[in-house]
Parts: structure tokens; C-alpha cells; sequence
């Protein structure tokens, strides 16, 4: 007996690694929920999705030193 996840979609599993990757970025994070987006979340997704949110971070920062300066 095999046990699989269930297939899920591709912009619910998108969603999902954007959801740990923000809250890892805060340092907040439930044992059951991280398990939970172990199982339903490429690594993939998870490498592109921190790489992209780190993107983002910097690019905001710049901007609002830029304004203030």
C-alpha cells in the first residue's frame, strides 16, 4: 500500500511556498505547518520563491532609503 500525497495544483503549491518563505522571513513557523509544506511544496519552488521574496525585500529597501535620502 503506497501512500501518497494528494496532487495539487500548481498555483495552490505556489502560493503555499510563498506563505513558508514569508513566515521564515519572520522566524515563525508551526512544526505541523512546515511538515505540511514539506509534503505539498517543491524544492524547486521553494529555491525560486526565497530567491524571488529576497529580490523583493532588497528592492524595497533600496527604494525607501532612496526616499529618504
Amino acid at each position: 500500500m503506497s501512500l501518497e500525497t494528494p496532487k495539487i495544483p500548481l498555483w495552490r503549491s505556489t502560493l503555499r511556498a510563498f506563505q513558508a518563505i514569508s513566515w521564515s522571513f519572520f522566524g515563525i513557523r508551526k512544526r505541523s505547518e512546515s511538515n505540511t509544506d514539506l509534503s505539498q511544496v517543491k524544492p524547486a519552488q521553494l529555491i525560486f520563491v526565497g530567491l524571488v521574496s529576497g529580490l523583493i525585500f532588497v528592492l524595497v529597501l533600496v527604494l525607501v532609503v532612496n526616499s529618504i535620502v
